[in-house]
Formats: structure tokens, C-alpha cells, sequence
């Protein structure tokens, strides 16, 4: 056990492709005595292509976070060394963990980031649609009149918008997208399976998109051009 307080390490890993996690990823999950698993399997899986054996997993995700944040702050008066890590991607980003770096802040223990791949910055980077300026959604509301409520919204927004959308509702939401006549002619790119071996991009006028042609498998970010000023 260490003398000093422990910290926790924000690490970044793939969205798909194993070989997108850095060196400093790599060192750091090494080194840490317990990982925070959003699905410890998934984590398993990169530990066991790197063969990195040494830490503990501990599962968290919103189902445990009341329990665990507690015993992650123990664990940190203790001296030990731990990493959040979420099933793809970079932590806290439409995934569970910006409570506990909350919580953990309030009280001054020291959170640092181990920065790399991030799904929406990825679609964004080759999306097409200005960069300097966006807003995130993450998973569009499930209930109906919310949702079309904030596509609505979307009209006057001149800002860049990035969504998620899943497999199982990806046409409805472009449909839906399509049924407001003021963003047909916005561009719309869609990203899927990025990084992994079918991934596949669309880029046209929302107009031009022929929902029959999307594969409804993987997950999808969906990136629409603003209204622009």
C-alpha cells in the first residue's frame, strides 16, 4: 500500500480498433491497483491483447455508483492508484463517471485525464461540417415529443449538432430529421462502426439520404450542419 493519496486516472480507449490507445493509456492501466470497469469483460478483452494482468476489476456504471464512490474515496486515502475506464472511448462522455470526479473533486483528491479516443470528436474530425463551433446530445430523448421538440430547436441552432443514435432507431430519427422541411438542406454526415473493420460514412444533403440504404448495425454518430449565421 502507498503512503501518499491516490489518484485517479481518466483513460481513454479504443471506439473500435485496438491499436487507437496510447502508450500513456497503456502505462497507466499497468500501473494502476484497480481498473473501474463501465463492463469489466469488455476492459478484459484490451487488458488481455496487451497482456496486462495486474489490476483489479471493479465494475462501475450507474447501477453501483451510489456504492462504489464511497469505496473509490477509501480506496484513494489508501494511496492506490486507479483508472476509470468506459467500454469505449473516453470516460464521462455519454457514459457513466462525471459523478464520481465530482464527488472526488469536492474534496480535493487529484482526477487527471489520459486523453484519446473520443467517438464524436473522431466523426466530427471527417465530418465536413464546420468544427469551431458544436453542441453535443448525446442520445436523442426517447420520448417522442421531446424528441422532435429538440429537433425543432435544430432550425435555429447555427451551431454544429452531433447526436448518437442506435441501430434499432437510426431510420425513425432521419425520418423524423426529414420532417422538417428547414433542415433538408442542411449537410448531414452519419458515421458507423468507426475504426472497426465495416465501418462506413455517409455524407449528402439530408434531402438525398435514402434511410433504406443504412445498415442497421453498430453504433451511429450523426453529425448535421448548422444553420450557419
Amino acid at each position: 500500500m502507498q503512503s501518499e493519496e491516490g489518484i485517479l486516472y481518466v483513460v481513454s480507449t479504443p471506439i473500435g480498433n485496438l491499436e487507437d490507445i496510447t502508450l500513456r493509456a497503456l502505462k497507466v492501466l499497468t500501473e494502476s491497483d484497480i481498473i473501474l470497469c463501465e463492463d469489466t469483460r469488455v476492459t478484459l478483452k484490451i487488458l488481455n491483447h496487451y497482456k496486462i494482468s495486474g489490476p483489479r476489476l471493479l465494475r462501475y456504471d450507474e447501477h453501483v455508483e451510489a456504492k462504489r464512490i464511497p469505496e473509490v474515496k477509501e480506496y484513494l486515502r489508501d494511496g492506490l492508484k486507479i483508472s476509470l475506464v468506459t467500454n469505449a472511448g473516453t470516460p464521462t462522455i455519454q457514459d457513466p463517471g462525471y459523478r464520481l470526479v465530482r464527488a472526488l473533486r469536492e474534496e480535493g483528491f487529484r482526477v487527471v485525464p489520459v486523453p484519446g479516443p473520443s467517438a464524436l470528436i473522431a466523426a466530427l474530425s471527417v465530418s465536413g461540417c464546420p468544427t469551431d463551433s458544436f453542441v453535443f446530445y448525446g442520445f436523442l430523448p426517447r420520448k417522442e415529443g421531446k424528441r422532435k421538440k429538440l429537433m425543432q430547436s435544430f432550425i435555429e441552432e447555427t451551431r454544429t449538432i452531433i447526436f448518437f443514435e442506435s441501430p434499432e432507431r437510426i431510420a425513425r430519427t432521419i425520418e423524423e430529421l426529414k420532417g422538417f422541411e428547414k433542415l433538408n438542406d442542411r449537410f448531414i454526415f452519419i458515421a458507423r462502426e468507426m475504426t472497426k473493420l465495416h465501418e462506413e460514412y455517409v455524407f449528402c444533403k439530408l434531402s438525398d439520404l435514402d434511410v433504406s440504404s443504412l445498415k442497421t448495425k453498430g453504433e451511429f454518430v450523426v453529425v448535421l450542419e448548422g444553420a450557419g449565421e
